[in-house]
Order: structure tokens, then C-alpha cells, then sequence
């Protein structure tokens, strides 16, 4: 079998990928056990390539069409996949050893990936400034400039410390606490039960990229909540993917 190609964002950190999107591919893939290699791609550099590749852009109703990663090649096909919700459901289709939608559960996952990731909560624009700060300097430029033009605010007043950045983090951890609520509430071992899912690296690509991104110190407030429950369910997640 010949190994399947992620297109990722590189950064400056050890390992390099960092982004919750590009994540759950990585994860649907050292899950099933399928051999793969990782394209590197800076940000000002996705439209260029995939265009090369043969992809179309976007379509976005809040502005202009867009190029994104991630993109899977996979060569024992000749498939080009776009979007992780859509990769993870030809890996399923391609590759059905380990299920990351069992029991007819793709429809349901895919509610729960559209209401679970949302760039409307609020502390997104910490995360944002947090992750410039990670790039190489070939993105950091575009990267502070689309995300400004997409939340119509200037880069410098993204996330100023004081009131509104503490606000933020109130928000964050009364949603974290819901979470936690919801899963005592179930008693489970997984978001779908005692079955591992893709739901379940929803979750974990989140927390990664907060782990990844944040200050060590910021990241650590998330890790105290819930009787730190968070990197736990993280570390586990990551441990049944056999990723570090």
C-alpha cells in the first residue's frame, strides 16, 4: 500500500501541526493504521498548490471564495479529498478496519462537528493571536490579516487583556462545564457511548489545539477545570489514536 499525502499548515513547534482541522485527518489516520506522509504548506502558498492539484475553492457567503486545508491524496485511488468531515468519511468508505462511524452514526456526527466547532465563541480570537505567535513567519502576515478581515476588527485589538479577555475565559469554562455536566449525566466512556467515534476526535482536536497554541500557563487553567478532566480526555484520545 502506498502512503496516502495530508496537506497540513506547518508552525515553529516540535512535530509542527497544530491546526484543529488538519488534526482530525491525522488522527481518522494513525487510528486506522493507515500509512501516510504530510505536504507542508504555508498559508500564503494553499491557493497556489491546490490549485495545482485541481481543486476548486470555497464557496463562503461571508466573503470571497477561499483555498483550505486540509487536503488528502490518496495514491492506491487516485481520490483528492477536501474538508476533514469529508476525508473522514472516505477513509471510512476507502478503508472500513476500525470504524469511526459506528452504527450508522455519520449523520449524527456530522450534526455534532457543525455545532461543536464554531469560530463564534468568543475566546476563538485569544486562540487566534495565540497561533500567529506559532506560524513560521511565511504565514503570520496572511493569517493576521484574513482572520481581521473576517471578524471586521483590527489585529491589535483582537484579544487586549482586561475585562473582555477575562469575560472570554468565563464563557469558555461555563461551556467546558456544560460538557462535563452532559457526560456525567450519560456515564459513558466516549461520546457515543462505549464505542470509539470520530465524535470523539472532534473533541480532541479542539483540546489539542488549545494545548498547542496557548501559553503553557493558559493552557494549564483549561487542564484545572473539571477536575482536570480535559487533558485527561485528551491524552486518552491521542493514546487510542497512537499519536504523542
Amino acid at each position: 500500500m502506498k502512503p496516502l499525502i495530508l496537506y497540513d499548515i506547518p508552525s515553529q513547534l516540535p512535530g509542527s501541526y497544530w491546526s484543529p482541522n488538519t488534526s482530525k485527518p491525522r488522527f481518522v489516520l494513525s487510528y486506522k493504521e493507515l500509512p501516510f506522509e504530510t505536504v507542508w504548506v504555508e498559508y500564503p502558498d494553499i491557493a497556489t498548490v491546490l490549485k495545482g492539484l485541481g481543486l476548486m475553492p470555497k464557496k463562503r457567503s461571508d466573503g470571497p471564495d477561499i483555498y483550505t486545508v486540509p487536503v488528502l491524496s490518496d495514491p492506491n485511488t487516485g481520490a483528492l479529498i477536501d474538508e476533514s468531515l469529508e476525508i473522514a468519511a472516505y477513509l471510512e468508505k476507502t478503508y472500513p478496519a476500525k470504524p469511526i462511524f459506528p452504527h450508522g452514526s455519520q449523520m449524527l456526527i456530522r450534526v455534532f462537528d457543525s455545532a461543536y466547532l464554531n469560530d463564534a465563541h468568543p475566546i476563538v480570537k485569544l486562540i487566534y493571536v495565540r497561533a500567529a505567535e506559532i506560524l513560521n513567519p511565511a504565514s503570520v502576515e496572511y493569517f493576521c490579516q484574513t482572520r481581521s478581515e473576517r471578524f471586521q476588527l483590527p489585529w491589535e485589538v483582537f484579544s487586549p487583556e482586561g475585562p473582555k479577555r477575562d469575560g472570554d475565559w468565563a464563557y469558555l469554562e461555563q461551556s467546558f462545564s456544560k460538557g462535563e455536566a452532559l457526560r456525567e449525566k450519560s456515564g459513558t466512556e466516549w461520546v457515543m457511548g462505549d464505542t470509539f467515534s470520530y465524535a470523539d476526535i472532534i473533541v480532541a482536536s479542539r483540546l489539542f489545539w488549545y494545548k498547542r497554541v496557548l501559553k503553557e500557563d493558559e493552557w494549564a487553567r483549561i487542564s484545572s477545570w473539571n477536575g482536570g478532566r480535559w487533558a485527561k480526555v485528551l491524552d486518552k484520545i491521542q493514546q487510542e489514536c497512537h499519536l504523542a
